[in-house]
Formats: structure tokens, sequence, C-alpha cells
């Protein structure tokens, strides 16, 4: 499934019929429920021959974990909008697979929960990393990963999460199936532009994003699509734009 995510994603990034992607989970009872145990102790990389050299074992570890990154980063990498629709439980690969897309929103009964550390473990594949960057809220990032607990729609809502709160998984996935339509009628030049320049800006300095936003400009501003948009505004008409 990890390397299946990847390919899709990577397809999905640079085909330009597509122009904005909506990712959600198709049980009604859950979004994600979390490590199958009994299948991660067969894994041979994980749980394999404990004599073999502890340096060469854990290289092989290193790879296999920076492997499963790599999928989860392919949502986050992806040139095109994502916007992740949760509902039921959402725990674990959930917050590392949303924290990667876009935005997010859920139905008023998700369950959301960082439950590495109940298996004895960190989390690896990406919510220690983007979570704290999500919310901005370090105290409780601790909170909710140090103790795995278990929080709800309205305290991911209020801590900035997630975006949006609806009544249930098909309210949730209308509400993302009606943004990603709205995004897609936009420039994709501007909208993959922006995308793009949020993403760098929130890793760098003010100073490094400032800069990097006016050279990515001085070939984006050439597009034809400006000209478009102002054209439609002006005749009150909805524009059309060129595939990219």
């Amino acid at each position: 499934m990890w390397l299946e995510l990847r390919k899709v994603f990577d397809a999905l990034s640079v085909d330009p019929d597509v122009r904005s992607i909506v990712l959600s989970g198709s049980g009604d009872r859950a979004f994600t429920t979390g490590l199958d145990v009994q299948a991660a102790q067969q894994s041979s990389v994980l749980f394999g021959s404990t004599s073999q050299d502890t340096a060469r074992r854990a290289a092989a570890i290193r790879r296999h974990i920076l492997d499963f990154q790599e999928c989860i980063t392919s949502v986050e990498r992806c040139e095109k909008p994502v916007i992740c629709a949760l509902h039921g439980h959402a725990l674990g690969l959930a917050i590392d697979l949303s924290t990667a897309a876009d935005v997010r929103v859920c139905a008023r009964g998700t369950e959301f929960a960082v439950k590495e550390v109940d298996i004895g473990l960190a989390a690896d594949v990406g919510t220690l990393t983007r979570l704290p960057k999500v919310v901005g809220n370090h105290s409780w990032v601790k909170d909710v990963c140090l103790s795995a607990r278990i929080f709800g729609a309205e305290e991911a809502k209020q801590v900035g999460f997630v975006s949006g709160v609806y009544n249930n998984k098909e309210e949730a996935l209308n509400a993302a199936l009606k943004w990603a339509s709205s995004v897609a009628e936009k420039s994709p030049v501007a909208v993959q532009g922006t995308k793009h320049l949020l993403d760098y800006s929130r890793d760098h300095s003010v100073e490094d994003g400032l800069n990097y936003t006016a050279t990515w400009n001085s070939a984006a501003l050439q597009t034809m699509d400006t000209s478009a948009a102002m054209m439609a505004t002006m005749a009150k008409r909805k524009p059309t734009f060129e595939k990219l």
C-alpha cells in the first residue's frame, strides 16, 4: 500500500488533467485504525535475525524507514493541492498522511490519536516532523504525542489541525470536493505556484522566502493566465485556463 500510494501521487503530480486532489477513507467506521501490529511483526527488516551485525541491521532499518517516509512525502511533494477528508477512527497513519496534505477537514465524530508511544516507538514517517508546523503549538503537540490520548474534531479545529468540521463523513467529503472543484477552476500556474511557495517559505527564513518568491514569479508572471483572469473579471464571466 505504501509503495502504491507513492506511485499514485507521483503520477497525479504530473498529470495535466488533474488540478486538485481529495484524499478520503473508503470505509464508514474509520479513515485509518493504526498500525497492523501482527503484519509489522512479520517484517524481516524490523524483526529479522538479531545475530546480524548491529551497524548493518541499523542501516537496513534506516533504509526501510526512509522508504516509508518517501511514500508519505509524495503527498506533500505533489504539485497539485491535496485536501484530506477524515472521519471515524483516524489513528497513526491518518495523522502522517493528513499533515502531508495541504488542507484537512473532518466529520464531527472523528477520533484522532498519535498512538505510536503505546506500541513502544516514536512516530517515524512524518507526524513528529509535520504536526508542529501544521498547528504551531508545541505544548499541545507534545501533549497528544507523549500521552497518545484521543482528541476529537472540535479540539482539532480549535488548534488549527483541521479547517472545517462537518456533521458526518458525507458532508465532510462533499465539502472537500467543493473546495477541490473551486481550486481546480483557477489558474494552475497560480495554484501550483502558491502551494510551492507556501511550502518553501514554511521551511525557510522570511528573507529567503521573499527572495525565492521574487525569482519564481520572474518566470511565472509571464503567464497568459494573468491577463485571461483580468479580462474575465472585467467581462463578468468565469475564466478558463489551459492545462499545465
